[in-house]
């Protein structure tokens, strides 16, 4: 997963630079509601490819989810170590207990 990690370091170095130069300082610089309705629309495109069964724009779509979604979090603060730690605390866990356990 060192090329998630490498990109998220890249979203979280964008976060000070000029808007003109990075579109993630781009979207960053917009806030987080832009930044979420950006993931939104990306997630979107993966479902409708999924649905087609194209297995190439799929790949490329959810390329582009992972890249909004660290977009995403780092707009709110929220670090890929964090998500990590929380999927490692679910680690093992049944998801239907793991749901239910939300309430």
């Amino acid at each position: 997963m060192s090329t998630l990690h490498d990109l998220a370091a890249t979203v979280a170095a964008r976060t000070g630079a000029d808007p003109e130069s990075s579109w993630t300082a781009k979207l960053l610089a917009k806030g987080p509601e832009k930044c979420a309705e950006k993931f939104g629309e990306e997630a979107i495109e993966a479902i409708v490819e999924a649905v087609k069964g194209d297995r190439a724009r799929l790949t490329s779509e959810a390329a582009d989810v992972l890249y909004h979604l660290l977009v995403m979090l780092t707009a709110r603060g929220v670090t890929l170590e964090e998500v990590e730690a929380e999927l490692a605390r679910r680690e093992g866990t049944s998801g239907i207990a793991e749901k239910a356990s939300r309430g």
